[in-house]
């Protein structure tokens, strides 16, 4: 990378990397998941290796994040091989057990920026200054510095997400509506930010009507996201907002904060509803929203089982956030003109 880019270019190509590195990284899990669950009786050691291998290839989030920016900033291939290195170690998704090392969960994402960040700076500042040198040194300077400075902030970054989690906690305390509704908005906001909505979920053991909204909320964002940027996205791209994550478009968001209004007022009406409809979750299915199916299965799992139950559900999880997001579109995208579709464009070249 020789040519120099403004700072708002380079966090944008920051952002969009990592958005995208989450997207292949989680998508795989997300889809076939719940249905190798499914399968277990029926073939169980087939069943078990596919989970194996997404949730092995979630935990390859950092790296493929990593990678991904590395390509925006049209790095060659040593840069982004070390940029994707560096980010691993930053991550904490790495852990040593004794000799062993282990990998667990996919680390966590701000840190993740932020180690993506001290690394293209060091391969930026390296260039071809160290010319036959470069792939000796390269690697071991992006590692050793960039994944070295990563690990010496993740302890503060996660500090930031405890507190970002003790804050959401309160809403628990609040009347039901009121909570379900807040909830609904914090979770939907977390997922297109660089905060894990899982990992808030799970620290803090969200369960019952919480989780449920959670998850409401989320779908209700995905939904609505994927629907007012229906007209300059592939079916591809417009579906791994929901089925996968909406993270896809934090980039976008970040960049855009206008455009979290439309999602605020979709994923609080959806928290409500979660609450008015007592729609429950546990700490592990909270943060998901429709992806993998996980948000709706859970809380089916949580009913009495019926016909009733499935119409509810799908109601809740399918129709009345598609009705919100065209209703969103409609005001936003339609009428005011707030929000433009190229706004939502995602770009996977």
């Amino acid at each position: 990378m020789n040519k120099k880019i403004s700072l708002k270019t380079g966090i944008m190509n920051i952002l969009n990397g990592i958005s995208m590195g989450v997207v292949v990284a989680l998508i795989p899990s997300a889809l076939v998941g719940q249905l190798m669950k499914a399968l277990m009786g029926v073939m169980p050691h087939i069943a078990s290796q596919v989970i194996d291998i997404t949730n092995f290839a979630a935990s390859l989030l950092p790296a493929m994040a990593g990678f991904c920016v590395g390509y925006l900033f049209k790095m060659n291939m040593i840069q982004m091989s070390s940029i994707a290195a560096a980010a691993t170690i930053g991550s904490g998704v790495v852990k040593k057990a004794g000799t062993t090392y282990v990998l667990a969960g996919t680390g966590d994402v701000i840190n993740v920026a932020v180690t993506i960040t001290f690394a293209v700076i060091i391969a930026s500042v390296i260039g071809n200054k160290l010319k036959n040198y470069t792939i000796l040194l390269m690697p071991v300077l992006v590692l050793v510095l960039g994944g070295g400075l990563g690990l010496m902030t993740l302890p503060y970054v996660k500090l930031v997400t405890g507190f970002v989690g003790a804050m959401i906690k309160t809403f628990t305390i609040l009347q039901p509506v009121l909570m379900g509704t807040l909830m609904g908005i914090s979770f939907a906001v977390l997922i297109v930010s660089p905060i894990s909505s899982v990992g808030i979920a799970t620290a803090i053991g969200i369960s019952g009507i919480a989780s449920g909204s959670a998850n409401l909320g989320i779908t209700a964002g995905a939904f609505t996201l994927a629907i007012m940027g229906s007209s300059v996205n592939s079916l591809g791209t417009i579906l791994a907002h929901f089925i996968g994550t909406p993270k896809i478009q934090m980039g976008n968001m970040l960049e855009r904060p206008k455009l979290f209004i439309p999602v605020i007022i979709s994923s609080g009406i959806m928290g409500a509803l979660g609450a008015i409809f007592k729609i429950q979750g546990t700490p592990m299915s909270a943060g998901f929203g429709f992806a993998g199916l996980i948000g709706p299965m859970t809380a089916y799992e949580q009913m009495s089982p019926g016909v009733s139950s499935i119409v509810l559900i799908t109601m809740l999880f399918v129709i009345l956030p598609i009705i919100l997001g065209l209703i969103m579109k409609y005001i936003f995208v339609g009428e005011n003109k707030l929000v433009v579709a190229k706004d939502l464009l995602i770009k996977t070249e």
